[in-house]
């Protein structure tokens, strides 16, 4: 009998819808100068929505400086870079941007990649082979980019307790001293909003001799007097020796990259498949990139709105009730611990209050935490926090959510 493939995909997608975790995505078009509103597409026609949920933290893909910088490059150098980095598609965009992203980190240079997932998975990959024997320790919340680097580079890897350094530290003393260790784990974890211990575990990285691996993805941009980071703002951006980001996030463009020193960056530039067989971004959007960086270095009133922001939204919504996770970042979660009622409360805020919060599930976070994840931007006025949290602690007492203690 032959094999059913098409039943055989009907059924996982059945899984998904039966566990309630089947994806749909928010047909949305954004329009400049309008941020966080956005235009929500569906049949019924279109109408306007609040954004709740946008990684753009700091508006910063509407940024006059940003756009001017683009379309400057879009007519001058056209839309694609013409190939991969090495044949014909590492233009002075490119190089300028890896400057500045490594002055931005205080270290000899930087790397470019396509996405900050791509940066991740490439990089991990790459420098476990090019270290034999080499163990990864990893924080069990780790974003999966990180997860799958280490995984496809085939190397032992420890998972720790979340933020629990007695638990890395146990690890690291039963390993052999003499392999090669690297430590990975983020600046600020994206789904709780909670900081990694990020010089508490370089102290154990100089004792147990283990390079350290900072994903620095949700703090660049956000933190530091130049938006260096968690790390910059820390006083720690020296001790850690590869500093990965996007430009997806607070600076509102798109790619990834790390930074070190420059023979740690040359033998990723020189052996990772994932950096070396891929068409390289656009100039356009490392233009753009490159002037985002460039304000945020000069420029703190975007990262004190956002503070601001984030603030007066998780102090209306704990005097409200609603079942915060105690967040000291600018990223608000809310926990509702079931996946179909994550998504029933994410479609009501929709469609019945114009505001757009994606429901976020398994395998993003573990069963059971299953959350809304609001992201409040420099953008959000007063009105717009207000009407938040009366649509929240209207459909909060609609579907009967146990409320915070």
């Amino acid at each position: 009998m032959p094999f059913a493939y098409g039943q055989t995909f009907k059924d996982a997608l059945a899984s998904l819808k039966t566990e309630g975790r089947y994806r749909v995505f928010t047909d949305i078009v954004r329009r400049r100068g309008s941020f966080p509103v956005a235009e929500h597409h569906t049949d019924a026609g279109i109408r306007p929505i609040t954004v709740w949920c946008s990684n753009d933290y700091l508006g910063m893909a509407q940024h006059p400086k940003v756009l001017a910088a683009m379309r400057e490059t879009l007519e001058f150098s056209g839309a694609g870079s013409g190939g991969t980095r090495n044949i014909s598609g590492t233009t002075h965009h490119h190089v300028q941007l890896e400057r500045e992203l490594a002055d931005l980190h205080g270290k000899e240079s930087a790397l470019l990649f396509t996405s900050g997932f791509v940066s991740n998975d490439a990089t991990l990959s790459t420098l476990a082979k090019l270290l034999p024997g080499c163990i990864f320790y990893s924080d069990e919340l780790n974003h999966a980019s990180m997860i799958e680097g280490m995984r496809r580079s085939g190397a032992d890897k420890r998972v720790h307790r979340h933020n629990d350094l007695d638990h890395l530290e146990e690890l690291l003393r039963a390993s052999d001293p003499s392999a090669p260790k690297i430590i990975c784990f983020e600046s600020v974890f994206s789904m709780e909003g909670d900081f990694g211990r990020i010089g508490d575990i370089c102290d154990l990285a100089e004792k147990y001799n283990a390079m350290t691996y900072l994903d620095e993805v949700h703090g660049v941009g956000l933190y530091g007097p130049r938006g260096g980071g968690v790390a910059e703002r820390e006083g720690v951006m020296h001790r850690i020796d590869i500093i990965e980001g996007t430009l997806a996030k607070a600076f509102g463009v798109m790619g990834g990259y790390i930074t070190g020193s420059s023979t740690l960056i040359d033998c990723v530039r020189s052996y990772s498949p994932g950096f070396i067989f891929t068409t390289s971004l656009p100039p356009a959007l490392t233009a753009g990139a490159l002037a985002s960086v460039r304000h945020l270095k000069s420029s703190n009133v975007e990262r004190e709105r956002l503070q601001n922001r984030a603030a007066r939204v998780k102090r209306l919504a704990s005097e409200t009730g609603l079942p915060l996770i105690d967040s000291p970042s600018h990223i608000v979660p809310i926990v509702v611990g079931d996946a179909s009622l994550c998504k029933a409360v994410s479609d009501e805020l929709l469609y019945q209050h114009a505001v757009y919060v994606q429901p976020i599930n398994y395998p993003t976070v573990p069963r059971g935490t299953e959350r809304l994840r609001i992201t409040p931007t420099p953008q959000h006025t007063d009105d717009m926090i207000d009407e938040l949290i009366v649509a929240l602690d209207t459909v909060w007492t609609a579907k009967r959510i146990r409320r915070a203690a």
